[in-house]
C-alpha cells in the first residue's frame, strides 16, 4: 500500500508541476504591452513596440485549493500514507483542484498605422494548460478496496481532467473610436501539439446483496479518454523536432478571438471588459479515444459440479472476464474530436487621482486634455477587477483591488489583493521599469506565502523584456 499511495500521489502532483493563470497585477497595467494580450481594446500610446523573442513574456502559475506540498511531505514525524489518507483521501472532495499553466511568448510586435487612432499587433506564444479534480471515490477505492462497503455506489464521474500544449499565432486591431471609447479584437489560430480530456464521464460501481452468492457487483460504465499527438512525440526519434513540427501547423488546428473594450465614465474614472480565448481546436492527427462503455452484474463464478464434473479443468475464471469484457467493451478509436479552449472573462473599474504625470498642482478632477489625442495620465489609481474562466466542474472567479502609483514616466508599481477558490490572503506586487526605450517587468503574487512555499496552495510569476517606442 505504501508504495501505491506514493505513486498516486506522485502522478497527482506531476499534473500541478507542469501545469489558466489570472493575470490580474498585468491587467489594465498599460504600461506594458503585454497587457494588450489580456485586453484588445486596452488605451495605447506606443508608437510600436518589440517583445525580445522568448524573454518579452514569461508567466506560470501552479495551484491546489485543498492541499499543498508541505501538507504531505513535511518532515513532522507523522506517516505519509496516514498523512495520504487523512489529508487527501478523507480531506478532499471533487470540487478540489489541481490545476495550473505556462505561457511563453515567442514573438510580439505592436505598431501604429498611418491612421493615428488604429495600432496593429501580433505574434505567437506556446501554451500549456491543465487541470485535475480530485477523483474522491476512485481514490477511496484505490486506497481502501471495497471490502465492507455493501451498497455503497462509488461515482465513476468523479474522474474529470484535461490538458493542452497549444501554439498560439495571434493578429490584434486596436481602435481609438473617440475620446471616450477604445475597442480591439485579436483573431487566433491554434495549433494543438498535445491534448488529453476526460471530462465526461459517467456511471456507477456497487456491490449488494446477492442472490445465488453472497455478494452482487455491478459496473455501469460510461468512460471515456480522448487524446492527442502522444504517440507523435512519444514514439519520435526526436522529440523536440516531433514538437515543433505539430506546433508549425503539424497537429491540430483551431481558430479563435479575444474581444475588449475601454470606456471612460469621466475624465478619471475608466472601466474596462475583455473576452479571451473564444475558440476551438479540432483534433484530426494522431488522435485516440478510449472507451469503456456498458454494464454488467455479476455475482463471481457459479460452477454446478454435478453437470460441469467433465469440465472442471475449464477456465472458469476467463469464463467470466469474458462475459464482463462483452458487456463492457473496451474499445479505442482514431477519429477525430473538438475542445473548447477554456475561455476567459476580465472586467475592471478604475479610478485616476493625484498630479497629473509631469503637472505640478495637486488635481482630483480639474486637469483634463480634452483638446489632445490622449488623455491625462495621473500618479494614483485605484479600483477592482473580476476574473473568471470556464472550467469542466463550472466557472472559476477571482475578485481583486488595486492600488498603482507611477513615478513619472520611468517606474510604476502596482500591489493588488485578490481573493479566490485558492487563497483570501493573496497579496501581489508588479513593476514596471522602463529605462529609455528598454521595458521590463516583473511581477508575482500570493507573497505571504514565500515565506513557506511548500505550504502554499498558490504560487504565480510574469515577466518580460521590451522594446518601446512612443508618440510625440
Amino acid at each position: 500500500m505504501r508504495y501505491s499511495s506514493i505513486t498516486v500521489l506522485v502522478a497527482v502532483l506531476f499534473c500541478v508541476l507542469v501545469q489558466a493563470q489570472n493575470k490580474q497585477i498585468l491587467y489594465d497595467f498599460n504600461e506594458i504591452p503585454q497587457s494588450m494580450m489580456l485586453n484588445p481594446g486596452v488605451e495605447t500610446d506606443f508608437k510600436w513596440y518589440g517583445g525580445i523573442p522568448l524573454l518579452s513574456g514569461i508567466s506560470g502559475y501552479a495551484g491546489s485549493n485543498g492541499v499543498a506540498v508541505n501538507d504531505i511531505f513535511a518532515n513532522d514525524g507523522l506517516d505519509i500514507n496516514d498523512k495520504v489518507r487523512d489529508r487527501m483521501v478523507a480531506g478532499l472532495s471533487t470540487k478540489d483542484e489541481f490545476s495550473g499553466t505556462f505561457q511563453l511568448e515567442f514573438l510580439n510586435v505592436g505598431y501604429r498605422s498611418e491612421n493615428p487612432n488604429v495600432f496593429y499587433s501580433f505574434g505567437a506564444y506556446l501554451d500549456i494548460d491543465n487541470i485535475a479534480y480530485w477523483p474522491k471515490d476512485y481514490a477511496h477505492l484505490a486506497f481502501e478496496g471495497n471490502a465492507g462497503q455493501l451498497n455503497r455506489r462509488y461515482d465513476l464521474g468523479d474522474l474529470k481532467a484535461r490538458g493542452s500544449m497549444v501554439n498560439v499565432i495571434h493578429f490584434g486591431l486596436n481602435k481609438k473610436v473617440n475620446r471616450s471609447l477604445t475597442i480591439g479584437a485579436r483573431g487566433k489560430l491554434y495549433s494543438g501539439i498535445l491534448d488529453y480530456n476526460s471530462s465526461t464521464n459517467k456511471g456507477y460501481f456497487v456491490n449488494t446483496e446477492g442472490v445465488n452468492n453472497r455478494i452482487n457487483t455491478t459496473l455501469s460504465a460510461d468512460l471515456e479518454l480522448k487524446t492527442s499527438g502522444f504517440d507523435a512525440v512519444g514514439d519520435a526519434d526526436n522529440v523536440a523536432a516531433a514538437i515543433i513540427k505539430r506546433a508549425a501547423f503539424g497537429g491540430d488546428l483551431g481558430l479563435g478571438i479575444d474581444l475588449g473594450f475601454t470606456y471612460h465614465l469621466s475624465e478619471q474614472t475608466v472601466v474596462t471588459t475583455s473576452l479571451l480565448d473564444v475558440g476551438f481546436i479540432y483534433h484530426s492527427g494522431d488522435t485516440k479515444r478510449y472507451s469503456l462503455d456498458g454494464q454488467a452484474s455479476v455475482e463471481g463464478i457459479e460452477i454446478d459440479v454435478l453437470e460441469q464434473f467433465a469440465n472442471l479443468n475449464r477456465d472458469f475464471w476467463q469464463d467470466l472476464v469474458d462475459d464482463v469484457e462483452e458487456l463492457i467493451p473496451f474499445e479505442t478509436k482514431t477519429n477525430g474530436y473538438i475542445t473548447f479552449r477554456p475561455t476567459k472573462l476580465y472586467a475592471s473599474i478604475r479610478h485616476d487621482f493625484g498630479q497629473p504625470i509631469g503637472g505640478t498642482e495637486s488635481c482630483d478632477c480639474g486637469v483634463t486634455a480634452s483638446q489632445k489625442s490622449l488623455r491625462t495620465k495621473y500618479r494614483n489609481s485605484v479600483g477592482g477587477q473580476f476574473y473568471a474562466i470556464n472550467r469542466p466542474r463550472g466557472p472559476q472567479t477571482a475578485i481583486t483591488a488595486f492600488y498603482q502609483r507611477r513615478f513619472g514616466n520611468t517606474i510604476a508599481l502596482k500591489a493588488t489583493y485578490t481573493a479566490d477558490k485558492f487563497s483570501f490572503t493573496n497579496l501581489g506586487l508588479g513593476l514596471n521599469l522602463q529605462a529609455g526605450p528598454m521595458n521590463f517587468y516583473i511581477m508575482a503574487d500570493n507573497l505571504l506565502s514565500y515565506q513557506n512555499v511548500a505550504a502554499s496552495n498558490y504560487a504565480s510569476f510574469q515577466l518580460g523584456l521590451n522594446i518601446i517606442s512612443w508618440d510625440n
